[in-house]
């Protein structure tokens, strides 16, 4: 597995998330109602609400936004009915892009993301024109330093597809999409609680880029995060600099 920036990316990743959280509230609470719709109330039988709870209570979202969002999702408050929507394109240097959206107004969507693409540098794709580039997995990162073997124990005894070491050390661990809390909560029994764990759109393969182009790329993807009616950015982008 290649990833020689793969810890750094992370971190920096994961610096990006904290900044703003505060921006999150809005964009958890659909997601915790769309899931809360699709599956119902209970995160006990609804593995998409527990994941979506999750993050909102990973960024200290108070517990009545919670509460009330499952509610317009279970139809006990009235709420705006939402649906999925996802973009595909291609960024600086030719990097795929995916972005997946919750909206009330798909023209309104679709012209927002028409119009960053084409603002900063990228072009809007037609529907499969990069989703092949990606696998649909849960994907955990451990921290380097962490012990390779008795990972590697509990990630397959726990049902994991696949552990990886990167050449910074950091650990990978994937598992299908459903079975992501399964393994999650095995992990955390064992002991191993991960840097970062979601269930995400992974790269099969990635697109290095240094200097200008990863900032005009991390402009791109930036604009597009910051879409109301966006949800998720994955790319096949690594950006050199993210250090």
């Amino acid at each position: 597995m290649a990833g020689h920036s793969k810890w750094a990316n992370i971190q920096h990743r994961k610096g990006r998330q904290d900044e703003k959280r505060g921006a999150a509230f809005s964009k958890l609470a659909k997601e915790v109602t769309v899931a809360a719709k699709m599956g119902g109330g209970d995160p006990g039988f609804n593995p998409r609400l527990r994941m979506a709870i999750d993050k909102a209570k990973a960024v200290n979202m108070p517990k009545d936004k919670i509460d009330n969002a499952i509610k317009k999702g279970t139809g006990e408050l009235e709420g705006v009915s939402y649906e999925e929507v996802r973009y595909e394109g291609y960024g600086i240097g030719g990097a795929a892009v995916m972005v997946d959206c919750l909206t009330d107004n798909r023209t309104r969507t679709v012209a927002d993301v028409r119009h960053a693409f084409s603002k900063y540098g990228g072009n809007l794709g037609t529907d499969g024109s990069v989703a092949f580039m990606f696998k649909h997995c849960g994907q955990f990162i451990f921290a380097p330093g962490t012990s390779e073997d008795a990972l590697m124990d509990a990630a397959l005894e726990a049902g994991a597809e696949d552990v990886q070491t990167n050449e910074d050390g950091s650990i990978e661990v994937l598992s299908s999409q459903a079975d992501f809390v399964t393994v999650k909560d095995a992990l955390e029994k064992a002991g191993f609680t991960a840097e970062f764990a979601e269930v995400t759109m992974k790269p099969l393969n990635e697109s290095p880029l240094a200097g200008d182009d990863a900032v005009r790329m991390q402009k791109l993807l930036d604009v597009l995060d910051s879409l109301d009616d966006v949800q998720e950015v994955y790319t096949t982008a690594v950006m050199d600099d993210a250090e």
